[in-house]
C-alpha cells in the first residue's frame, strides 16, 4: 500500500456548497477518514519531521482537530491534549477568548495538561482566519510548553489565518 501524495488528500476532500449557511463552501474531510490509506497517510503527512521521542504532546483544537492530533500522538507516542470549548472539560483550566466574526469565544485546556518546557506539537483539521488556533497557542504558552509547530490538514488561505499564529511554524497539507 503505498502512501497518497497531498494531491490524492485534495481529491478526497468534497466540497459542499451552502453548508452550514448559503455562501459558505464547506470542505468535508469524511471521505479521507473513512479511507485507511488516505487517513493514515494524512496522519503521516502531519507529523513529517517529527519522530518519537521528539514531541511530549500533541495538542488537539476541539473538535475535529481531536480525530488528527489524537492518531498523531499515538504515532509520534506522546501524549494527547484537548483543547476544548469553554466549561467542556471538568478540571481546572486555563481559558483564552479570541473574537469572532460577530463575538467572542473561550477555548480552554487543562491547568496541568502540559509542563513547563514541554515540546508540543498543534494539529487541527483546518486553519481559516486563525483566531481559535492563535488563542490554542496562547493558552500553550500561558502553560510554559515551547510549540514546535502548529500542523493543519486545510489551510484556506485566502482567510489571513497564517498570519495570526505567530509564536511557530506553521505547516498545511491543502491549501486553497
Amino acid at each position: 500500500m503505498s502512501a497518497p501524495t497531498v494531491q490524492e488528500l485534495r481529491e478526497a476532500i468534497r466540497n459542499v456548497p451552502d453548508f452550514p449557511k448559503p455562501g459558505i463552501q464547506f470542505k468535508d474531510i469524511t471521505p479521507v477518514l473513512a479511507d485507511a490509506r488516505l487517513f493514515s497517510g494524512c496522519i503521516d503527512l502531519l507529523v513529517d519531521g517529527f519522530q518519537p521521542g521528539e514531541v511530549d504532546s500533541v495538542v488537539g483544537i476541539d473538535a475535529r482537530g481531536f480525530i488528527f492530533a489524537s492518531a498523531a500522538a499515538v504515532k509520534l507516542r506522546a501524549g494527547f491534549v484537548p483543547v476544548r470549548k469553554q466549561g467542556k472539560l471538568p478540571f481546572n483550566t486555563h481559558e483564552q477568548s479570541y473574537d469572532l466574526e460577530y463575538g467572542q469565544n473561550t477555548v480552554a485546556i487543562h491547568t496541568d495538561a502540559i509542563k513547563p518546557g514541554a515540546r508540543v506539537l498543534l494539529i487541527d483539521d483546518l486553519l481559516a482566519t486563525g483566531g481559535t488556533a492563535e488563542a490554542a497557542a496562547q493558552l500553550l504558552e500561558k502553560v510554559g510548553a515551547k510549540i514546535l509547530e502548529a500542523a493543519f490538514f486545510i489551510e484556506l488561505s485566502g482567510l489571513g489565518g497564517r498570519q495570526k499564529i505567530q509564536n511557530c511554524p506553521v505547516r498545511s497539507l491543502v491549501v486553497y
